[in-house]
């Protein structure tokens, strides 16, 4: 049984910072991709950012330049540093992992439960 937890969400004024952490835990062999979607009230959920297996990474263009991905592959875990946070960030964060796991080497993705980051003005 995989699972991906988060933490970190709250509420935050605008131009603060908070740090999302999302750890995977389970029969995992290894973890190529991990990223963060996030998802605002009456939107499509949408990539934030992903982070490969040898740190190569991606962000969407509206966090370019504030948010930084990285993980730990010792730990299993992804985090988010979200800096000059604005009202438009409000959303549910989800984490993200492809993985292969036990029994039999499968292919497996996986979502958090998703936190709340709540940016007021």
């Amino acid at each position: 049984q995989v699972q991906l937890v988060e933490s970190g969400g709250g509420l935050v004024q605008a131009g603060g910072s908070l740090r999302l952490s999302c750890a995977a835990s389970g029969s995992i062999v290894s973890i190529n991709v991990m990223g963060w979607y996030r998802q605002a009230p009456g939107k499509q959920r949408e990539l934030v950012a992903t982070i490969t297996s040898g740190s190569s990474t991606n962000y969407a263009d509206s966090v370019k330049g504030r948010f930084t991905i990285s993980r730990d592959n010792a730990k299993n875990t992804v985090y988010l540093q979200m800096n000059s946070l604005k009202p438009e960030d409000t959303a549910i964060y989800y984490c993200n992992a492809d993985l292969i796991a036990l029994p039999g080497y499968k292919y497996l993705e996986r979502w958090g439960q998703g936190t709340l980051v709540t940016v007021s003005s």
